[in-house]
């Protein structure tokens, strides 16, 4: 007689993340559901495990919540063996802190496509007998059926029945900008699948804050995909490590041994594309995100720098109708690629100036970005420039509140960019000042940490300075 066909050719790790995913992911969990015989996880605990959350979706027609789970592990477990019961919640424990990187889709599909050829070899082995008594119509009707179980049939977010779902911490996913004051009003970041835009005139520090994002988000541990339309991968790739290592743009190759020792061990990863101005497209971008993907790369952070640069999939009559089209194209990459992208927008005239650039001010910036989920305007007169300061102004926020205004400390020559704390003050220029940046004349704008971090950082130039003239 022949065996039950299981997943045992596709390893523990398969099934585990199989499991998780009929866990966490509720319309996969429906369309699995309706072909997975239970019999084809080979590992006990993932049936007993499986079971619970099928029993729970049948007996009261809801997928359960992590705390339900949790309940019923503790309270519907007998007759469970020991061991057995032992491995059930250690899993559950596991699969609570982790996250299934780039092997979702891959399981998802080759499940799915396991469970639908079984379920239609079954069928076709109740149409043999079915053959002699020439019943072609129940033949029909289960080949039939059979094909459609476990087909999408995701009809969107159920407000009652999915109510636990748009609450699950990890649903959004966050990855912080590296300012406290800034993750409190958006909820730690920016999430997955949303857009964020940073909006400032030519020369206010647009691309400076695109890389203070993601070397933070590179700190935390994310694969950062970094576009550049405008610069050089390198010239991009230096700025990275000016703003981790906190070195001088402009005496990089005097601590090129120091920088490498400091960004190796960075927890997270960084890619830098380059491509001429006006030469990509969305569909351009997509395609190389999916390359990456195929080779293990999957990125926690999108970098578009910037947005007004690339070239639109489809040609239209109006300028503004095709940048339009662009932002709602890059807030679709990051649904697709479920992860936040960042990108920035340059304002209009009136902005160039302006001490704080508002809602009037990026008018037209805003139309562009009418899909973002968070925009920021960068606003530094020719005075904060001097003094290495400017504002903050939070123009859209979909996941807080907007309307404040920060001011900034802001050093281009490290990449060094800090929201100072309220009771700050701008000090405003003077003679002194303007022979000094803000850091000298305002050492109260750093934190004692930074003090000291600023006064190493000198103690070592002026050694290796030393060491090199006296070579």
């Amino acid at each position: 007689m022949e065996s039950k066909a299981n997943f045992a050719d596709y390893g523990k790790s398969f099934q585990e993340n199989l499991v998780q995913l009929i866990y966490e992911d509720r319309p996969f969990a429906d369309q699995i559901t309706e072909v997975l015989d239970l019999n084809f996880l080979e590992l006990e605990y993932l049936r007993v495990f499986s079971r619970k959350i099928v029993n729970y979706r049948h007996k009261y027609g809801t997928h359960p919540s992590a705390n339900a789970v949790a309940s019923i592990l503790n309270t519907e477990m007998d007759g469970v063996d020991e061991i057995i019961k032992h491995q059930v919640k250690e899993y559950f424990t596991k699969i609570v802190t982790r996250d299934i990187d780039g092997d979702a889709d891959y399981v998802k599909e080759t499940s799915l496509d396991f469970c639908r050829k079984q379920n239609l070899k079954e069928a076709m082995m109740k149409s043999v007998g079915l053959l002699q008594s020439c019943s072609f119509d129940e033949i029909s009707k289960i080949i039939n059926d059979s094909l459609i179980l476990g087909s999408e049939n995701n009809f969107g977010h159920d407000y009652i029945a999915d109510f636990e779902e748009r609450y699950k911490p990890r649903f959004r996913k966050p990855v912080t900008t590296g300012w406290d004051d800034i993750d409190k009003i958006c909820g730690g970041g920016l999430g997955k699948q949303e857009l964020g835009v940073v909006v400032a005139p030519t020369g206010a520090g647009k691309s400076m804050v695109l890389v203070h994002l993601g070397a933070q988000a590179i700190l935390a541990g994310k694969t950062v995909v970094h576009y550049t339309l405008e610069l050089q991968d390198t010239v991009v790739a230096s700025r990275y490590d000016s703003c981790i290592t906190g070195y001088p743009l402009s005496n990089l190759l005097s601590f090129k041994e120091e920088i490498y020792e400091s960004v190796k061990g960075v927890e997270g990863k960084l890619i830098v594309k380059e491509y001429p101005t006006k030469s990509a497209s969305t569909n351009t971008i997509r395609s190389h995100l999916t390359k990456l993907k195929k080779r293990g790369t999957i990125p926690g952070m999108i970098i578009v720098d910037y947005g007004d640069l690339l070239k639109p999939v489809v040609i239209r009559k109006e300028k503004r109708n095709e940048l339009e089209s662009i932002y709602e194209e890059l807030r679709a990459l990051s649904t697709e690629f479920e992860c936040p992208i960042w990108t920035a927008s340059q304002t209009n005239r009136s902005g160039l100036n302006a001490e704080v650039i508002t809602m009037e001010q990026i008018s037209e910036a805003f139309n562009k970005c009418f899909v973002a989920d968070f925009i920021m305007s960068v606003s530094r007169t020719v005075e904060d420039k001097q003094n290495n300061t400017g504002k903050i102004f939070i123009a859209k926020n979909r996941n807080g509140p907007d309307g404040m205004i920060y001011n900034i400390f802001m050093d281009t020559s490290n990449v060094k960019i800090r929201v100072l704390p309220k009771s700050n003050t701008i000090i405003p220029t003077n003679a002194a000042s303007q022979q000094q940046p803000a850091v000298a004349s305002n050492p109260t704008s750093l934190t004692p940490k930074e003090q000291r971090e600023v006064l190493q950082n000198k103690y070592a130039k002026f050694r290796k300075i030393k060491r090199n003239n006296n070579k």
